[in-house]
């Protein structure tokens, strides 16, 4: 059983060696794809004044549901146009890796929607950054080497944000407060999505 188990692991290990440039290419897509929903759901919060914390939340985790229904569907695109399968063991352990801090960050913002802690929507801004900047690193040890420097980046500018927002917005803003999740969930994508492009074409170009 072990030794099926170690066979199992060696072949997953080789498969994901093999599609790295699969993956390289699907990231890029998914980036944009992701990045440019955050900053359409910013926008749209602050046009349709999604004020309360228990809005503010719903509005965030529906956008959150529609961008990792378009990735997966990317994914797949990308797997089907490449002749690949897609719930191969590599994207069954991506998964795996993505789906407990997600899960984490799923269950600690419906705590804040029922209990309601007044307009504080840092405490459901930040700490999402956070689990999902921790989910992105998790994913990187299946993936190319940058997107764990990409969640490492996640972490720690919401890490440094956190107590100046937390000390200093005396008067909690929700447009702020909605450009924050723009910047950190559409912003920061787009810019890895453009860097992924660019390295990609003139690594194609080489």
């Amino acid at each position: 059983m072990e030794t099926n188990q170690a066979a199992e692991n060696l072949q997953v290990i080789r498969t994901l060696m093999e599609r790295s440039a699969l993956y390289r290419r699907t990231l890029a897509p998914i980036m944009f794809c992701v990045g440019t929903l955050g900053v359409v759901a910013a926008l749209g919060g602050i046009v349709l004044k999604v004020e309360t914390l228990r809005l503010f939340c719903a509005w965030w985790l529906v956008t959150a549901l529609v961008a990792v229904a378009g990735a997966f569907l990317i994914a797949r695109r990308q797997a089907l146009k490449d002749r690949e399968p897609f719930w191969s063991p590599p994207t069954r352990r991506v998964t795996q890796a993505l789906v407990p801090p997600l899960a984490a960050g799923l269950l600690f913002s419906l705590v804040l929607m029922v209990f309601n802690p007044g307009q504080l929507r840092w405490l459901f801004i930040f700490p999402n950054a956070m689990f999902y900047g921790c989910a992105v690193h998790a994913a990187g040890f299946f993936m190319p080497r940058g997107i764990k420097l990409f969640g490492w980046a996640i972490i720690m500018l919401a890490g440094l944000a956190w107590p100046g927002i937390a000390m200093f917005e005396c008067d909690p803003n929700p447009r702020l407060d909605h450009a924050l999740m723009g910047f950190f969930f559409g912003g920061l994508h787009l810019a890895y999505g453009i860097y992924l492009y660019f390295t990609e074409q003139r690594k194609n170009e080489a």
